[in-house]
């Protein structure tokens, strides 16, 4: 099979879809590998690198996309890319296509085979393509949400684990998943008074064994959640639906009951925010304000750390791209349940209910 890797176009973007190693890989396999010029710098990756482990250089995105029978990247494609994909093409990405209904008609228009990271699943509901991304994105998380309380940044101006005589901040964490667990780790390793939320009991008692002593856990409700809000100086929305959209936690007249300076992060911006008053933001313009409440939404948050997620990425998918290089998508769909749970949109229908429902499109079982 030929797979080519573009270059990331989406702002700050600098992650890539696959490391030298992972090339390597494909290339052992017996495929041919196509790499955009540059499309590895960001990451730590030259050109040079890509071509000692085989791949061949291409200068542009379009002979990128005009020659693959596979396109794998990180994030999902922006609107000077849809005109590049073609008919039967296999698209392999981030898609999170319940936030994004252009894309969602882009892609049933283009007739392009779409499989999402973000919806393979394993028969634990684990999600095993998301999970390196939503480690990063977690840690992350408390890194961002420590800066923007700082008052330049417009935030309250606490220092996230206090010091000697002076209390540390009080984060809350709604969602207890990957994101959530991250989250709070980091936070209660820089000292802070943690509170983490999930209405799955199960989880709960177990991260109230395995946590350090500063984190605690809540039911999440309204009512609880509310209560917490006027004492709580960094929220962490990490709630994950998969292929859905992520529900409203926090709705605007419940920004009243925070104090001026308070940071919001919405971790769970890819798939709509789990903060009614969230929109996708850029690490270039990384927050607003809304009535005295700072929003951090960056749609792509691990794209900060692009050698990590780079190389924690590649370590998940290269097993997958692998299979499907070698049998095609409909042998390795067919293959591994996982695998097919991927399969978001194919050959102009949508074949994710989740995704169907968000936007109330047909929505056309998986036969494989």
């Amino acid at each position: 099979m030929i797979v080519g890797i573009p270059k990331e176009i989406k702002n700050n973007e600098n992650r890539v879809g696959m490391t030298p190693a992972g090339v390597s890989e494909l290339i052992r396999h017996g495929h041919t590998v196509y790499v955009q010029h540059t499309a590895g710098n960001g990451s730590g990756f030259s050109d040079n690198e890509y071509q000692a482990a085989g791949a061949a250089i291409l200068p542009t995105i379009n002979e990128i996309y005009d020659i693959a029978d596979m396109i794998v990247k990180v994030k999902e494609p922006i609107e000077p890319e849809y005109p590049l994909i073609k008919e039967n093409q296999l698209i392999f990405t981030y898609f999170h296509f319940a936030s994004d209904r252009r894309l969602t008609e882009a892609m049933i228009a283009s007739k392009a085979v779409c499989l999402a990271y973000e919806t393979v699943e394993l028969n634990d509901k684990s999600l095993p393509l998301l999970i390196p991304m939503s480690e990063v994105a977690g840690r992350m998380s408390i890194q961002e949400g420590a800066r923007f309380l700082e008052k330049p940044q417009q935030g309250k101006g606490i220092l996230l684990g206090g010091v000697p005589g002076v209390k540390p901040a009080k984060v809350l964490i709604l969602g207890a998943g990957t994101v959530g667990t991250n989250a709070a780790l980091m936070a209660a390793g820089l000292g802070a008074d943690v509170t983490i939320t999930d209405i799955n009991l199960y989880r709960l008692r177990y991260l109230d064994e395995i946590m350090p002593k500063n984190v605690k856990t809540l039911y999440s409700s309204r009512h609880n959640i509310e209560q917490e809000l006027p004492s709580t100086d960094l929220v962490i929305g990490s709630v994950l639906i998969p292929g859905d959209k992520a529900p409203h936690l926090i709705t605007k007249d419940m920004l009243k009951l925070m104090q001026p300076g308070t940071v919001l992060v919405d971790v769970a911006i890819d798939q709509g925010g789990c903060f009614e008053t969230s929109h996708p933001t850029s690490h270039s313009e990384p927050v607003y304000i809304v009535d005295g409440i700072v929003h951090y939404a960056v749609a792509n948050i691990p794209g900060a750390v692009p050698y990590t997620s780079t190389m924690a990425l590649t370590n998940a998918t290269m097993p997958y791209t692998i299979a499907l290089a070698d049998k095609g998508w409909e042998k390795a769909c067919s293959d591994d349940s996982a695998l097919a749970r991927g399969l978001n949109i194919i050959n102009g229908k949508i074949t994710y209910k989740a995704v169907a429902d968000v936007w109330d499109m047909p929505y056309e079982p998986i036969t494989l």
